[in-house]
This record gives C-alpha cells, sequence and structure tokens, in this order.
C-alpha cells in the first residue's frame, strides 16, 4: 500500500517545521566582509581561508549525512550485506 502526501510550503515555512535556523542574515553578513575584502584588494585574499572557520563543522556534519544517506541507499538496493542470510 502507498501513500502520497502533498503538501505545499514556502522554505520559510519548511525551515521552521524543520527547526532550521534562519541564517539569511549570517549570509548577508559574509557576502558584505567578502564585497569589502575584494573591494579593498587585501593581498594575499584566499576566499576558502576566510570560510574555513565558519564552515569547517558544517563540512564535517555534511559529510556524515552523505555517508549514511549511501549507507540507507546501499542497504536498500539489495547492495549491502544482509544479516538474514
Amino acid at each position: 500500500m502507498n501513500f502520497k502526501i502533498d503538501v505545499e510550503m514556502t522554505p520559510e515555512e519548511l525551515r521552521k517545521v524543520l527547526g532550521l535556523p534562519d541564517v539569511e542574515s549570517f549570509q548577508k553578513e559574509m557576502m558584505d566582509k567578502i564585497q569589502e575584502r575584494m573591494d579593498a584588494g587585501v593581498e594575499g585574499y584566499d576566499p576558502l581561508t576566510l570560510f574555513q572557520p565558519y564552515m569547517a563543522s558544517g563540512l564535517g556534519s555534511m559529510d556524515a549525512l552523505q555517508k549514511m544517506l549511501l549507507g540507507m541507499m546501499t542497504t536498500y538496493t539489495g547492495g549491502g550485506k544482509s544479516s538474514d542470510k
């Protein structure tokens, strides 16, 4: 038996339902800082270095999420070894 549920909501409403933080102001602030540095022509400007302190934990958790999803897909499609044998 299959159920299909369609829910119409804006991205803002979905973010609130999932309990995710509103990062719009953070993103704007970061982009403003990057723009300031680019406009000032800061010598040795490296965008990766600028984002590393902010993204270190985020990238790690994204990697863990990707591994978890890959593991679930592998098990579901039969690519993983089953312990039922």
